[in-house]
Order: C-alpha cells, then sequence, then structure tokens
C-alpha cells in the first residue's frame, strides 16, 4: 500500500455545531444590551435607571429569545413529525413502490440500477431502518433526531443572557462610567468575535475586531439617540 493511500483529510464541521448557536447567542444579548445600556446612559447620568435599564434588557431579551426559539423549534418538530407519520403510513401501504422509490435515490447518485435495487431490499426488510433512511432522504430529518423545543429555549435564554450581563456588571457593582462597561463590552466583543474563529476560515484577529466594530457601531448609535432625547428633555 503506498503512502498516498494512507493519507486521510478532515473537515470542520461547517454547521458550527452546539458552537455556533451557543456564541451567536452570546453576542446578541451582548451587543443588544451594550447598546440598550449606552441608549439610556446618553440619555442620563442617573446609574440606578441605567442599571434598571440593563436588567429589564436582559430579561426582555432573554425571554423573548427563549419564546422565540421554542416556538420555532416545536413548529418545525412537529411538521417534521407530521411528514414523518406520512412516510410511515406510504410504507405500511405501498412498500414496493417506496423500495422502487429508495433504489432509484442510489441511481440518481450514480449506483448501477442492479446494486441499488438490492441495497433497497435490505434495507426495506427492516422497517425503522427504512422510515429512517426515506425521511433521511426526502426530509433531510432522521425520527430519533428531532430538536427539543426546551432544550432549544433554555440554550437560547441562557447564552443571551451570558452575553447581556457583561456590560451590566459594573454597573451591578457600583461603576458609575459607561467608560467601564464600555470597556468590558469591548473586550467581550472581541473575544466572542475570536471565538467564532473557530467555525469560520477567518483569522482570530479579523473575526474580533469585526465583531468589536459591529457592536461598538450599534452602541455609538443609541448613545447619541439617548444623548439628543436626554438633551431635548423628553
Amino acid at each position: 500500500m503506498s503512502g498516498r493511500a494512507e493519507i486521510h483529510h478532515q473537515h470542520r464541521d461547517v454547521t458550527g455545531g452546539w458552537l455556533r448557536p451557543s456564541v451567536f447567542g452570546a453576542m446578541d444579548g451582548l451587543v443588544s444590551n451594550f447598546a440598550l445600556i449606552a441608549g439610556v446612559a446618553g440619555g442620563t447620568a442617573n446609574t440606578r435607571v441605567i442599571a434598571l435599564g440593563g436588567v429589564a434588557g436582559l430579561a426582555a431579551g432573554a425571554l423573548s429569545m427563549a419564546g422565540g426559539e421554542y416556538v420555532s423549534v416545536a413548529s418545525q418538530r412537529e411538521l417534521a413529525q407530521a411528514e414523518i407519520a406520512v412516510e410511515r403510513r406510504e410504507l405500511a401501504r405501498y412498500p414496493e413502490d417506496e423500495r422502487a422509490e429508495l433504489a432509484q435515490t442510489f441511481v440518481d447518485k450514480g449506483v448501477t440500477p442492479e446494486l441499488a435495487a438490492e441495497v433497497a431490499r435490505q434495507i426495506s426488510q427492516n422497517p425503522d431502518r427504512a422510515l429512517e433512511v426515506h425521511t433521511q432522504n426526502e426530509l433531510g430529518v432522521a425520527p430519533d433526531e428531532l430538536p427539543s423545543p426546551v432544550l432549544a429555549a433554555v440554550s437560547s435564554f441562557l447564552s443571551f443572557s451570558v452575553g447581556a450581563v457583561l456590560p451590566l456588571l459594573p454597573y451591578l457593582f457600583g461603576a458609575d462610567e459607561l467608560a467601564v462597561s464600555a470597556g468590558v463590552a469591548c473586550v467581550a466583543l472581541f473575544a466572542a468575535g475570536a471565538v467564532v474563529s473557530a467555525v469560520t476560515a477567518r483569522s482570530w484577529w479579523y473575526s474580533g475586531l469585526r465583531q468589536l466594530v459591529v457592536g461598538a457601531v450599534a452602541a455609538a448609535v443609541t448613545f447619541s439617540l439617548g444623548n439628543l432625547i436626554g438633551a431635548a428633555g423628553l
């Protein structure tokens, strides 16, 4: 066996796995609450009001994210379950047609008709396995691997909260200047962006700077709006 035949390569998970939703949920909380706190701080110097705004932003954002994720995943799960039930009935009523359909999918992928028919026959001998293969091919989901809406909601709530609490912490510990909160937020923004580079082809410093700029611009805009509203006495 040649040395080349022993060489293998690996790909990164292009979906990002669990890291992607967790980090992006935290960044969402970080950017939105940093911008909210900056906006309130632009309109008032009262640290109690600023902290209250940050707490309200954290709670409202986390609950909104959790609720939206729960409904979204629950709806997706219910639709998938309904379509899986349709596929299960079709397999029970028309086994020959479904087997021929499965064989055709293998033919479409380059398998010879004879081999495709034999593979489809063997798979179809196990009803559970047949259902799994059919739903994977036709729906892109596995019956036993549907996402949990509760888990998705809890994950969204926690990840958003982790990000949202960071710019709020300085005020909760007695800071009276936006600069302290901004400093914590900027460090966290850069760090979160750098972590994202693990699921992208960009360098860690590019991803970190990009996220820092996005968060800083959002905070600058809301601070300016808060300052204008505060100066107008509205």
